[in-house]
């Protein structure tokens, strides 16, 4: 009975302990600072810790989820992720669809506070002037980068979609007609990816599964943002100087 007693209070203490911990990892500055929680384990601990009276009740209302697991450590976590895909892909889906309503509505608003487009996004991006990028991660354009012969080794920079792509006059200079050399090209969704730190925003990837991620691939070219303040795009010239990758490049937005 004694041995008994012992592990029914070690057992509390750990339970009590798990839920002080959950307070310190997932509460800052008295706020959530998670998404969702998924509780898993093997045998019931999951469960009391769940309803334990210690665990805070902020806390207890973003459990997606309690998941049972055969391993302990790294492959018990793997397999817990594993379980957890289809409540965690719902979290991603809703948010998703909050963030472009957001977007669709203020457009429907006229605020002058969105950019949508390969070219006008791109451009408030070079300007610094957006703050938040939605990007569909299979956006069909690459970004190509030129030297142009005819003009001393000019460096380009061109942004083309698949039907520009098959059009030759994307690939010459306007001027001379001389075919430019391509020295690298490379899907814009990669590129961006690895250089929208460099430029103060963030990136939200997005689907094409919810009937928002459908009409914003469609409708708006997959790629557009929120602007940290208003910017007039019409008066910025089509081939502005950009600089890229530490070396000047002019940059075509086709």
């Amino acid at each position: 009975m004694r041995f008994a007693r012992q592990r029914v209070e070690k057992r509390d203490a750990y339970v009590a302990k798990c839920c002080e911990m959950s307070v310190q990892h997932f509460i800052t500055d008295d706020k959530i600072n998670c998404k969702g929680l998924v509780l898993a384990g093997s045998a019931s601990f999951k469960n009391e810790l769940n309803g334990c009276e210690k665990f805070d009740k902020r806390l207890q209302c973003k459990v997606l989820g309690l998941f049972d697991i055969a391993y302990g450590q790294d492959n018990g976590f793997s397999q817990a992720i594993t379980l957890a895909s289809d409540c965690l892909s719902n979290v991603k889906f809703v948010q998703e669809k909050k963030m472009l309503q957001h977007f669709y509505d203020e457009i429907a608003m006229d605020t002058g506070m969105v950019v949508f487009g390969v070219d006008d996004t791109l451009k408030a991006m070079e300007m610094t002037a957006l703050e938040r990028m939605i990007l569909f991660e299979d956006i069909e354009t690459s970004r190509y980068e030129f030297i142009n012969p005819a003009k001393g080794g000019e460096k380009r920079i061109r942004y083309l979609n698949e039907a520009q792509e098959k059009d030759p006059k994307n690939f010459k200079d306007p001027e001379t007609g001389v075919d430019l050399e391509i020295t690298s090209t490379e899907p814009v969704s990669d590129w961006l990816l690895m250089h929208y730190g460099n430029y103060g925003l963030k990136i939200e990837l997005i689907s094409d599964q919810s009937s928002e991620g459908f009409q914003f691939v469609k409708g708006f070219g997959g790629i557009g943002g929120f602007l940290r303040y208003k910017i007039e795009l019409d008066d910025i010239l089509g081939d502005a100087a950009g600089n890229y990758d530490d070396f000047d490049a002019e940059e075509d937005f086709i």
